[in-house]
């Protein structure tokens, strides 16, 4: 059942606070509890200070306590009705609750590294056959922790197989009480790795308008997987346990420059976020999010935030205007991920910035975009908190062809990637940062379409795909470009897309002044936008075993139960273009779905649905690599 209700009527709640009110349910309750939800999701919500106040109905009234906008503890949850503290009210209403994030930590100030575990010991009677030296077992799980990962195993694999359709309030409930189980024993990478999967699942059911089916199928992927390498030690143990906090180490002094700005916005929070480069190179960020309160006041205070003044040290300036300046800091602090700290021992001075064309700024460019996009994609398999800042931006030189058809004929913005002014690059697709259309990157993508033959230094966030695509964050001018763009001198030259608005005044006139598609400003001979141009919209037949992977997310297991002509036609569309390992993992996941035992009476038998997440898992990976790998393949020009 899905379950709509406005996430700012209602405060955060602690996952395990959601774990702890469902468990208190009996099985009957439990039983009615989505139904519960959907009612009182119905029902007006009244805050008043730290209390949030709801009526049930005429007799009952229920309050949530949330200093500082979060349920922290069960007590939290109070109802008038007969049945309470064991009522299916209080479980209904943790329910319509957004997760809280975890508790965070002071920041600013730079934190000490974590000690090594000193627990090296395995379960009892557990064997040990891996040599002394072999890092993969110098810690190994205590018996704890085994339990622990294999609670959070199963409960993930249950939310599997019964889909977003099937995984309810108790399901998630259990998944959030695995979850704490595992952070209490110090997994903090799989147990965040549970409360994101949880996160998405409620977003599927509810309709949320940020939910992607590709973020939740990549959350279970990595959660599974976690579970998975931990149980079976196929990994380094310290890597995949992850840390409780993020670790911030003394950086001493810092000349920074500013590179470009974009906006944050979320179902929940909404800001903006400032880019920097060092002089050794080094990317840096500085945000400035908040929570909202209105989805939609939500966009304007993203682009708001663009004029809040940076939070470091003594610097008087907003982020739009680090974007094009600089800051000399003293004392400062950066953390694995790159965001500064801005502790009370932290001091900060503006000082002047760098063109995009000059160093330390113009080194990003000179990386082939080949090279970019191989560590954009390397970065990806790593923990989330430990992938180095800016390791999925590329830094391009284009040259804009105008727009062309794509799949499903919808226009496209296209531009051929140049290096050193050279021809011959790949042809890109670029496309919003964010699709919000209060938000200025689509209006500003519109009007560049406009001006085909411009040439433009840009900052992008790459799209995995199987052709090349670029979500578009911050436009530049390249070096000895014959038309630079027509800005003022107090942007510097260049423009944040998600934050400011381009006009046809901004680019250069030659450009906008071509109205036939492909005819660049200068006058070179830079190919017309057509079929040979545009990047080939449909790729090796991958879909057939993604969608499946994709669909058991949506519906559940029982949704690999085709008929066997249509298990053949994908059985043969796949081997016919070489995908053989492909076929046999789909045709492997089918049969797994369908093995379940069943009892004299024809009833079937509730498992662990250990063998069908395996499947998946196998399957959901195999499909990663292989769009990686297209991915890669394509912007070297060989896909």
């Amino acid at each position: 059942m899905s379950v709509t209700a406005r996430t700012s009527d209602w405060p955060g709640v602690r996952p395990e606070v959601v774990a702890e009110v469902v468990a208190g349910l009996s099985a009957r309750l439990q039983k009615r509890l989505d139904g519960a939800a959907a009612k009182l999701a119905e029902r007006p919500v009244a805050r008043e200070g730290d209390e949030w106040r709801v009526e049930v109905d005429e007799e009952t009234v229920l309050v949530l306590h949330a200093p500082g906008g979060v349920v922290a503890a069960e007590a939290g949850v109070r109802c008038g009705c007969l049945l309470a503290p064991a009522c299916v009210h209080r479980a209904a209403a943790v329910t319509l609750c957004p997760l809280a994030e975890a508790k965070a930590e002071p920041g600013p100030e730079p934190e000490q590294e974590p000690e090594p575990r000193s627990d090296t010991h395995g379960a009892p009677g557990e064997p040990n056959g891996r040599p002394a030296a072999d890092p993969i077992a110098a810690d190994p799980l205590t018996a704890v922790e085994l339990a622990a990962v294999r609670h959070l195993h199963r409960a993930a694999a249950a939310v599997l197989a019964a889909g977003v359709s099937g995984a309810g309030a108790v399901s998630q409930a259990e998944l959030l009480r695995a979850a704490h189980r595992a952070r209490l024993a110090g997994l903090h990478r799989p147990a965040a790795a549970a409360v994101t999967v949880a996160t998405r699942v409620r977003a599927a059911r509810s309709g949320a308008p940020d939910h992607r089916l590709v973020d939740l199928v990549a959350g279970l992927r990595e959660l599974l997987g976690l579970t998975t390498a931990l149980a079976t030690g196929t990994a380094p143990v310290a890597e995949l346990r992850g840390t409780a906090r993020q670790a911030y180490r003394e950086e001493g002094g810092l000349r920074l420059y500013g590179l470009f700005a974009e906006p944050v916005l979320t179902a929940t929070h909404a800001g903006a976020v400032s880019w920097a480069v060092d002089a050794d190179g080094r990317l840096s960020t500085i945000a400035e999010v908040m929570p909202h309160d209105d989805a939609a006041a939500a966009a304007p205070q993203a682009v708001g935030a663009g004029n809040r003044t940076v939070r470091l040290g003594d610097a008087a300036l907003s982020h739009r205007e680090f974007s094009r300046a600089g800051l000399a800091v003293q004392g400062a602090t950066r953390s694995g991920g790159g965001r500064l700290g801005a502790g009370a021992s932290v001091r900060a001075v503006r000082a002047t910035g760098a063109a995009w064309t000059a160093e330390p700024a113009a080194r990003l460019w000179s990386e082939p975009a080949s090279a970019q996009v191989a560590r954009a994609l390397a970065a990806q398999e790593l923990p989330y908190e430990s992938r180095p800042a800016g390791s999925d931006l590329l830094f391009l030189d284009v040259t804009l062809l105008g727009t062309a058809p794509g799949p499903g004929g919808a226009p496209q913005l296209l531009a051929r990637c140049t290096a050193s002014g050279a021809q011959g690059g790949p042809v890109i697709v670029l496309r919003p940062a964010h699709e919000h259309p209060d938000l200025p990157f689509r209006a500003n993508l519109a009007l560049l379409a406009t001006a085909p033959g411009l040439r433009l230094r840009v900052i992008g966030r790459l799209e995995r795909a199987d052709r090349p695509e670029l979500r578009l964050l911050a436009i530049g001018t390249p070096p000895a470009a014959p038309d630079p763009l027509a800005l003022s001198a107090d942007r510097a030259g260049r423009v944040n897309l998600g934050l400011e608005r381009l006009q046809t005044a901004d680019l250069a006139a030659s450009a906008t002044a071509s109205a036939t598609v492909g005819e660049p400003a200068d006058g070179s001979a830079e190919e017309p936008v057509d079929g040979s141009t545009a990047p080939a919209p449909y790729g090796p037949p991958v879909h057939v075993l993604g969608r499946r992977v994709e669909q058991t997310v949506t519906t559940g297991r029982h949704a690999l139960a085709p008929s066997e002509a249509s298990a053949a036609a994908d059985r043969g569309l796949l081997r016919a273009a070489g995908l053989a390992t492909a076929a046999e993992l789909l045709d492997g996941l089918r049969a797994s779905a369908a093995n379940q035992q069943r009892d004299v009476f024809g009833r079937i038998v509730t498992d662990d649905h250990e063998d069908f997440a395996t499947a998946w898992l196998t399957a959901a990976s195999y499909t990663e690599e292989l769009a990686t790998a297209l991915c890669a393949s394509a912007w070297s020009g060989e896909g």
